[in-house]
Protein backbone atom coordinates (compact mmCIF):
# COMPACT_ATOMS: atom_id res chain seq x y z
CA UNK A 1 0.00 0.00 0.00
CA UNK A 2 1.64 3.20 -0.80
CA UNK A 3 1.55 5.94 1.90
CA UNK A 4 1.46 9.93 2.17
CA UNK A 5 0.46 12.05 4.63
CA UNK A 6 -2.50 12.63 3.72
CA UNK A 7 -3.39 9.15 4.25
CA UNK A 8 -6.08 8.94 7.52
CA UNK A 9 -4.92 6.39 10.70
CA UNK A 10 -6.32 5.37 13.26
CA UNK A 11 -4.75 4.28 16.43
CA UNK A 12 -7.46 2.17 17.53
CA UNK A 13 -6.88 -1.48 17.35
CA UNK A 14 -7.85 -4.85 18.95
CA UNK A 15 -7.56 -3.90 22.48
CA UNK A 16 -10.58 -0.74 21.88
CA UNK A 17 -13.06 -3.59 21.13
CA UNK A 18 -15.21 -5.01 23.82
CA UNK A 19 -16.04 -8.67 24.23
CA UNK A 20 -17.50 -8.61 27.57
CA UNK A 21 -20.71 -6.92 26.97
CA UNK A 22 -23.90 -9.22 26.83
CA UNK A 23 -24.23 -12.05 24.39
CA UNK A 24 -27.40 -13.65 22.85
CA UNK A 25 -27.21 -17.71 22.77
CA UNK A 26 -26.23 -19.85 19.68
CA UNK A 27 -29.69 -20.42 18.19
CA UNK A 28 -30.63 -16.85 18.51
CA UNK A 29 -27.02 -16.33 16.57
CA UNK A 30 -28.03 -18.58 14.21
CA UNK A 31 -31.48 -17.45 13.41
CA UNK A 32 -30.04 -13.71 13.07
CA UNK A 33 -27.46 -16.03 10.50
CA UNK A 34 -30.80 -16.74 8.82
CA UNK A 35 -32.19 -13.28 8.61
CA UNK A 36 -29.30 -11.61 7.19
CA UNK A 37 -28.74 -13.95 4.49
CA UNK A 38 -32.25 -13.70 3.61
CA UNK A 39 -32.53 -9.96 3.30
CA UNK A 40 -28.81 -9.37 1.52
CA UNK A 41 -30.10 -11.88 -0.70
CA UNK A 42 -33.11 -9.82 -1.26
CA UNK A 43 -30.51 -7.34 -2.20
CA UNK A 44 -30.04 -8.38 -5.60
CA UNK A 45 -33.48 -8.27 -6.58
CA UNK A 46 -33.51 -4.09 -4.74
CA UNK A 47 -30.09 -4.05 -6.75
CA UNK A 48 -32.56 -4.52 -10.12
CA UNK A 49 -35.59 -2.81 -8.94
CA UNK A 50 -33.13 0.51 -8.45
CA UNK A 51 -32.51 0.55 -11.84
CA UNK A 52 -35.81 0.59 -12.68
CA UNK A 53 -37.69 3.34 -10.78
CA UNK A 54 -36.64 6.87 -9.76
CA UNK A 55 -37.19 9.75 -7.15
CA UNK A 56 -39.05 9.16 -4.07
CA UNK A 57 -39.93 5.46 -4.80
CA UNK A 58 -36.27 4.52 -5.29
CA UNK A 59 -35.55 6.09 -1.73
CA UNK A 60 -37.57 4.38 -0.16
CA UNK A 61 -37.61 1.04 -1.36
CA UNK A 62 -33.47 1.62 -0.68
CA UNK A 63 -34.43 3.21 3.01
CA UNK A 64 -36.58 0.04 3.92
CA UNK A 65 -33.98 -2.10 2.90
CA UNK A 66 -31.11 -1.24 4.57
CA UNK A 67 -33.71 -1.40 7.81
CA UNK A 68 -34.61 -4.73 7.24
CA UNK A 69 -30.78 -5.38 7.16
CA UNK A 70 -30.08 -3.50 10.12
CA UNK A 71 -33.18 -5.51 12.22
CA UNK A 72 -31.53 -8.96 10.49
CA UNK A 73 -28.42 -8.35 12.27
CA UNK A 74 -30.62 -7.39 15.83
CA UNK A 75 -29.48 -3.87 15.78
CA UNK A 76 -32.29 -1.34 16.70
CA UNK A 77 -32.24 1.67 15.17
CA UNK A 78 -32.83 5.24 16.99
CA UNK A 79 -32.76 8.44 15.47
CA UNK A 80 -32.65 11.93 16.98
CA UNK A 81 -32.96 14.84 14.77
CA UNK A 82 -34.54 15.66 11.81
CA UNK A 83 -33.91 14.07 8.07
CA UNK A 84 -30.53 14.67 6.68
CA UNK A 85 -31.96 16.80 3.58
CA UNK A 86 -34.78 18.73 4.64
CA UNK A 87 -34.58 20.83 1.14
CA UNK A 88 -34.74 18.40 -1.80
CA UNK A 89 -33.85 20.64 -4.10
CA UNK A 90 -30.64 21.80 -2.14
CA UNK A 91 -27.81 19.92 -2.02
CA UNK A 92 -26.26 19.32 1.80
CA UNK A 93 -22.83 17.63 2.63
CA UNK A 94 -23.78 15.35 5.64
CA UNK A 95 -20.56 14.69 7.48
CA UNK A 96 -20.24 11.82 10.35
CA UNK A 97 -18.15 9.79 12.50
CA UNK A 98 -16.67 6.42 11.53
CA UNK A 99 -16.61 3.58 13.61
CA UNK A 100 -17.97 0.59 12.08
CA UNK A 101 -19.26 -1.24 8.82
CA UNK A 102 -23.08 -0.74 10.35
CA UNK A 103 -22.52 3.11 9.91
CA UNK A 104 -23.33 2.90 6.12
CA UNK A 105 -26.52 0.88 6.66
CA UNK A 106 -27.53 3.39 9.45
CA UNK A 107 -27.48 6.36 7.34
CA UNK A 108 -29.35 5.25 4.57
CA UNK A 109 -31.97 3.51 6.78
CA UNK A 110 -32.45 7.03 7.36
CA UNK A 111 -32.57 8.47 4.28
CA UNK A 112 -30.60 7.17 1.45
CA UNK A 113 -27.43 9.86 -0.24
CA UNK A 114 -24.50 9.29 -1.95
CA UNK A 115 -21.73 8.18 0.19
CA UNK A 116 -17.97 8.97 -0.08
CA UNK A 117 -16.45 5.58 0.61
CA UNK A 118 -12.80 3.88 0.18
CA UNK A 119 -13.05 1.92 -2.79
CA UNK A 120 -12.19 -1.75 -1.39
CA UNK A 121 -16.18 -1.51 -0.30
CA UNK A 122 -17.39 -1.80 -3.86
CA UNK A 123 -16.05 -5.42 -3.70
CA UNK A 124 -18.08 -6.62 -0.53
CA UNK A 125 -20.62 -9.76 -1.09
CA UNK A 126 -24.22 -7.98 -1.77
CA UNK A 127 -23.19 -4.82 0.29
CA UNK A 128 -20.89 -3.67 -1.90
CA UNK A 129 -23.39 -3.98 -4.82
CA UNK A 130 -26.16 -2.56 -3.06
CA UNK A 131 -23.97 0.97 -1.55
CA UNK A 132 -23.15 1.26 -5.04
CA UNK A 133 -26.29 1.24 -5.86
CA UNK A 134 -27.19 4.13 -4.11
CA UNK A 135 -25.02 6.08 -5.92
CA UNK A 136 -21.65 5.74 -3.68
CA UNK A 137 -18.56 7.63 -4.49
CA UNK A 138 -15.66 5.63 -4.16
CA UNK A 139 -12.22 7.11 -3.13
CA UNK A 140 -8.96 5.78 -3.54
CA UNK A 141 -6.89 7.28 -0.50
CA UNK A 142 -3.73 5.53 -1.64
CA UNK A 143 -3.47 8.07 -5.07
CA UNK A 144 -3.82 11.55 -3.48
CA UNK A 145 -3.59 13.30 -7.32
CA UNK A 146 -7.10 11.67 -7.63
CA UNK A 147 -8.22 14.03 -4.64
CA UNK A 148 -9.09 17.15 -6.52
CA UNK A 149 -11.26 15.26 -9.09
CA UNK A 150 -13.32 13.97 -6.13
CA UNK A 151 -13.56 17.22 -4.55
CA UNK A 152 -14.91 18.17 -8.26
CA UNK A 153 -17.69 15.32 -8.77
CA UNK A 154 -18.98 15.85 -5.15
CA UNK A 155 -18.91 19.46 -5.47
CA UNK A 156 -21.30 18.84 -9.00
CA UNK A 157 -23.56 16.77 -7.23
CA UNK A 158 -23.94 19.35 -4.65
CA UNK A 159 -24.63 22.10 -7.55
CA UNK A 160 -27.51 19.19 -8.86
CA UNK A 161 -29.37 19.51 -5.31
CA UNK A 162 -28.06 16.13 -3.67
CA UNK A 163 -27.28 14.96 -0.36
CA UNK A 164 -23.57 13.45 -0.01
CA UNK A 165 -22.03 11.88 2.83
CA UNK A 166 -18.61 11.65 3.96
CA UNK A 167 -16.91 10.19 7.46
CA UNK A 168 -14.76 13.07 8.25
CA UNK A 169 -12.15 11.29 9.85
CA UNK A 170 -10.93 9.17 6.84
CA UNK A 171 -10.72 5.92 9.11
CA UNK A 172 -12.50 4.33 11.49
CA UNK A 173 -12.17 4.75 15.39
CA UNK A 174 -13.18 2.80 18.55
CA UNK A 175 -16.81 5.16 19.32
CA UNK A 176 -15.23 6.06 22.25
CA UNK A 177 -12.79 8.29 21.01
CA UNK A 178 -12.52 10.44 17.65
CA UNK A 179 -10.28 11.57 14.97
CA UNK A 180 -9.47 14.89 13.79
CA UNK A 181 -11.63 15.70 10.76
CA UNK A 182 -9.94 16.05 7.47
CA UNK A 183 -10.66 19.06 6.28
CA UNK A 184 -9.89 18.38 1.91
CA UNK A 185 -13.59 17.26 1.28
CA UNK A 186 -15.16 19.67 2.73
CA UNK A 187 -14.03 22.06 -0.23
CA UNK A 188 -16.88 20.35 -2.04
CA UNK A 189 -19.36 22.49 0.19
CA UNK A 190 -17.50 25.76 0.03
CA UNK A 191 -17.23 25.45 -3.78
CA UNK A 192 -20.57 24.58 -3.96
CA UNK A 193 -21.94 27.06 -1.48
CA UNK A 194 -23.89 24.16 0.09
CA UNK A 195 -24.76 23.65 3.77
CA UNK A 196 -22.97 21.31 5.83
CA UNK A 197 -25.06 18.42 8.23
CA UNK A 198 -23.14 17.36 10.96
CA UNK A 199 -24.49 13.36 11.70
CA UNK A 200 -23.17 11.72 14.96
CA UNK A 201 -22.98 8.17 15.03
CA UNK A 202 -22.86 6.46 18.68
CA UNK A 203 -23.24 2.55 19.49
CA UNK A 204 -24.97 1.45 22.67
CA UNK A 205 -25.99 -1.69 24.86
CA UNK A 206 -28.74 -0.17 27.80
CA UNK A 207 -27.07 2.67 28.21
CA UNK A 208 -23.67 2.58 27.62
CA UNK A 209 -21.65 3.43 24.44
CA UNK A 210 -20.09 0.49 23.51
CA UNK A 211 -17.04 -0.29 21.28
CA UNK A 212 -18.03 -3.60 20.01
CA UNK A 213 -19.35 -2.92 16.41
CA UNK A 214 -16.13 -1.29 16.00
CA UNK A 215 -14.28 -2.72 12.91
CA UNK A 216 -10.45 -1.46 13.65
CA UNK A 217 -7.17 -3.40 14.02
CA UNK A 218 -6.98 -6.73 12.60
CA UNK A 219 -10.73 -7.39 11.96
CA UNK A 220 -11.86 -8.55 8.81
CA UNK A 221 -15.58 -8.09 7.92
CA UNK A 222 -16.49 -11.51 9.11
CA UNK A 223 -14.63 -11.25 12.31
CA UNK A 224 -16.81 -7.85 13.08
CA UNK A 225 -20.22 -9.12 11.53
CA UNK A 226 -19.92 -11.99 14.08
CA UNK A 227 -19.33 -9.98 17.16
CA UNK A 228 -22.67 -7.45 15.91
CA UNK A 229 -24.41 -10.89 15.31
CA UNK A 230 -24.04 -11.99 18.75
CA UNK A 231 -24.43 -8.82 20.67
CA UNK A 232 -27.73 -8.46 23.01
CA UNK A 233 -29.44 -4.65 22.45
CA UNK A 234 -27.50 -3.25 20.39
CA UNK A 235 -28.86 0.09 19.27
CA UNK A 236 -26.85 2.35 16.87
CA UNK A 237 -28.15 6.01 17.15
CA UNK A 238 -27.91 8.63 14.39
CA UNK A 239 -28.17 12.61 15.76
CA UNK A 240 -29.03 14.59 12.79
CA UNK A 241 -27.80 17.92 14.19
CA UNK A 242 -28.75 21.42 12.95
CA UNK A 243 -27.45 22.64 9.50
CA UNK A 244 -23.67 24.83 9.67
CA UNK A 245 -24.94 27.37 7.24
CA UNK A 246 -22.58 28.62 3.84
CA UNK A 247 -20.69 31.18 5.46
CA UNK A 248 -20.13 30.48 8.84
CA UNK A 249 -16.15 29.65 7.76
CA UNK A 250 -13.88 30.79 4.63
CA UNK A 251 -11.55 28.19 4.13
CA UNK A 252 -12.10 24.05 4.78
CA UNK A 253 -10.06 23.92 7.77
CA UNK A 254 -12.34 26.14 9.50
CA UNK A 255 -15.33 24.78 8.48
CA UNK A 256 -13.91 20.98 9.17
CA UNK A 257 -13.48 22.58 13.07
CA UNK A 258 -16.54 23.77 13.35
CA UNK A 259 -18.73 20.74 11.88
CA UNK A 260 -16.38 18.26 14.45
CA UNK A 261 -17.16 20.87 17.46
CA UNK A 262 -20.65 20.81 16.99
CA UNK A 263 -20.57 16.83 16.65
CA UNK A 264 -18.25 16.32 19.79
CA UNK A 265 -20.19 18.65 21.76
CA UNK A 266 -23.57 15.62 21.25
CA UNK A 267 -20.56 13.07 21.26
CA UNK A 268 -19.31 13.48 24.89
CA UNK A 269 -22.97 14.61 25.96
CA UNK A 270 -22.27 18.25 27.02
CA UNK A 271 -25.42 19.34 25.41
CA UNK A 272 -29.12 18.68 26.07
CA UNK A 273 -30.15 16.36 23.06
CA UNK A 274 -33.83 16.88 21.49
CA UNK A 275 -36.39 14.60 21.97
CA UNK A 276 -35.96 11.34 20.11
CA UNK A 277 -37.80 9.80 17.65
CA UNK A 278 -37.16 5.90 18.04
CA UNK A 279 -38.07 3.92 14.96
CA UNK A 280 -39.47 0.61 16.23
CA UNK A 281 -37.42 -2.74 14.67
CA UNK A 282 -39.41 -4.33 11.96
CA UNK A 283 -40.57 -7.81 12.38
CA UNK A 284 -37.40 -9.71 11.47
CA UNK A 285 -35.71 -7.38 14.02
CA UNK A 286 -38.10 -8.43 16.79
CA UNK A 287 -38.26 -12.02 16.12
CA UNK A 288 -34.29 -11.42 16.47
Amino acid sequence: MNKHAWMPVSPCGDGCVDHSTASVGTARVVWRVVAASAVMLSGLLVVLAVLCVRGQARSVLLRRWFRALLGAFGVRLRVVGPVFQDNPGRGVLVVSNHVSWLDELAIDAVQPIRMVAKRDIRDWPVLGRLITAARTVYLDRERLSLLPGTVAELAAALRDGAAVGIHAEGTTWCGVVSGRYRPALFQAALDAGVPVRPVVLRYLQGSTTTTRPAFVGSDTLVDSMLRVLRSRGLVVEVHVLDEVAPGRASTRRELAALVQQEAERVAYGSVELPAQRVHAPSKTAQAA
